[in-house]
């Protein structure tokens, strides 16, 4: 998974929508700035190859985990035919929560894992590209593991909403954050040939870690 080279927070004069998730992780999260944020150096609406214009990357402690959330798939700049709309932008932004022991954690930039930022601009390109968005129970096969090269059993994902994250209110409309969940194929296949229904799976992963933190390690 390719990423472009990730600069400093970015966000321009007039951007209420970007403003107003900021807002809402801090209301929600109790956060009031990320540990890490990375910006696209070539932005997508001027040509660049990353959707997302930005992720933010927060350290969790109880439990340990980074927490990362997206800013490209809602209206994050000022559009006047959009204030007011119903949804904003695709209606949602991804966010993703990788399990991470204390020692573990990064103590700078460089020492963020980038797999899961590039994770998360590939399916928004798939979403840019297909004009198609997701929703809370979609669910798709990664065709191979979520961490490219690795030995993990996680290979397709499961959208749900985000346990810390209700919906947001914005100018431009209302937005969701769905996160990224890591299921195995044997999950995957169950959900496809409906012997197991995405609300089982969910609600399963929720009584043993209610915060859907995705793992690499066998389940």
């Amino acid at each position: 998974m390719d990423i472009n080279v990730y600069k400093t927070r970015f966000a321009p004069d007039s951007s209420p929508g970007w403003e107003a998730i900021d807002k809402h992780l801090v209301a929600r999260l109790g956060l009031a700035e990320p540990d890490f944020h990375f910006g696209t150096t070539h932005r997508f609406a001027l040509g660049g190859q990353d959707p997302l214009d930005g992720i933010s990357v927060y350290i969790r402690r109880h439990p340990s985990h980074l927490h990362f959330v997206s800013y490209g798939l809602s209206n994050l700049y000022y559009d006047e035919e959009a204030v007011g709309g119903e949804f904003s932008g695709w209606g949602f932004e991804l966010t993703f929560r990788l399990a991470l022991e204390p020692s573990e954690m990064p103590s700078e930039a460089k020492g963020v894992p980038y797999w899961p930022m590039g994770l998360m601009q590939n399916l928004a390109r798939y979403v840019f590209s297909s004009q198609k968005w997701f929703e809370h129970g979609h669910y798709i096969d990664a065709k191979g593991p979520i961490k490219a090269g690795s030995a993990t059993d996680k290979t397709a994902i499961v959208f749900s909403s985000d346990p810390e994250l209700p919906m947001a209110e914005t100018p431009h409309g209302n937005l969701d954050f769905l996160q990224i969940v890591g299921i195995t194929a044997d999950e995957h296949s169950g959900l496809q040939s409906q012997t197991l229904s995405v609300e089982s799976l969910i609600g399963k992963k929720t009584a043993g870690q209610p915060l859907l933190i995705t793992s690499l390690a066998e389940d």
